[in-house]
């Protein structure tokens, strides 16, 4: 069994994974000693862990977790993955944006595929031939919801909503159809533009708030299980098969 921790923007979240598959995922606003030993205590079968993030407390968690008794792969621009990577500045990629596209070439097999993962921000990323192009990077959906709350004067704090309408008929009912159909038009955008170059491409929806784009949008796939964290395990496990002292 493996440890996988993404610290994200907002939430540190871990899934204890078994042959591949999450048994347990779990959120912390902050990941502390006493939920790494929790956890080993748990599971005692967990021997690894990978640890990535797109922020600074990588080496924080990583040591708590050695503390447990893992052995810890620390996940930067350089750890060795499954996939090419035609990215032009590796050290500036986001590791979830990366773990993301090993997730859907190594486990769903989608060798040209467009992803789009809904978190705090919407990332719209391009894989062909098995290798990361590249992408987009735009506000998520709870991040307009908040920004058009907080930088104007009467505007209410909305939800996401699955309530398809062609026009709002109140103001609240404007910003939830303004902000859901604003994103689904841009995502449909997205994909007729890079159709156009590669008719082949299947479309591969994860994150938190993806569950609201599935009916939305036409031939989107619903990835089953959270992208990142599979793609995370399989980084883990490349790089064990690979070269054992990493650890």
């Amino acid at each position: 069994m493996n440890l996988v921790v993404d610290i994200g923007n907002s939430l540190i979240k871990t899934a204890v994974m078994d042959g591949g598959e999450a048994v347990d995922v779990r959120r912390y606003e902050i990941f502390e000693r006493e939920d790494a030993m929790a956890l080993a205590a748990e599971y005692p079968s967990l021997e690894r862990a990978i640890v990535a993030s797109t922020g600074q407390d990588t080496a924080r968690v990583a040591a708590i977790l050695r503390e447990a008794g893992l052995r810890v792969l620390e996940m930067s621009h350089s750890t060795a993955v499954p996939i090419g990577n035609g990215y032009r500045t590796p050290q500036t990629l986001g590791v979830d944006r990366l773990a993301a596209a090993v997730g859907a070439v190594c486990v769903m097999g989608c060798r040209d595929c467009v992803i789009v993962d809904f978190g705090t921000a919407i990332t719209i990323d391009l894989v062909e031939g098995g290798v990361f192009r590249g992408g987009n990077i735009s506000p998520g959906v709870r991040t307009r919801f908040r920004a058009l709350h907080d930088y104007t004067e009467r505007l209410p704090e909305c939800e996401p909503t699955e309530e398809q309408l062609a026009i709002g008929g109140t103001t609240r009912e404007a910003i939830e159809q303004g902000v859901m159909q604003g994103i689904t038009h841009e995502i449909e955008g997205y994909i007729r533009d890079f159709m156009q170059s590669n008719a082949k491409l299947s479309l591969i929806f994860t994150g938190g708030d993806a569950k609201y784009f599935v009916k939305r949008i036409k031939n989107a796939i619903f990835a089953k299980c959270d992208l990142v964290f599979c793609g995370l395990n399989t980084i883990l496990e490349y790089n064990a098969s690979i070269e054992e002292d990493i650890f």
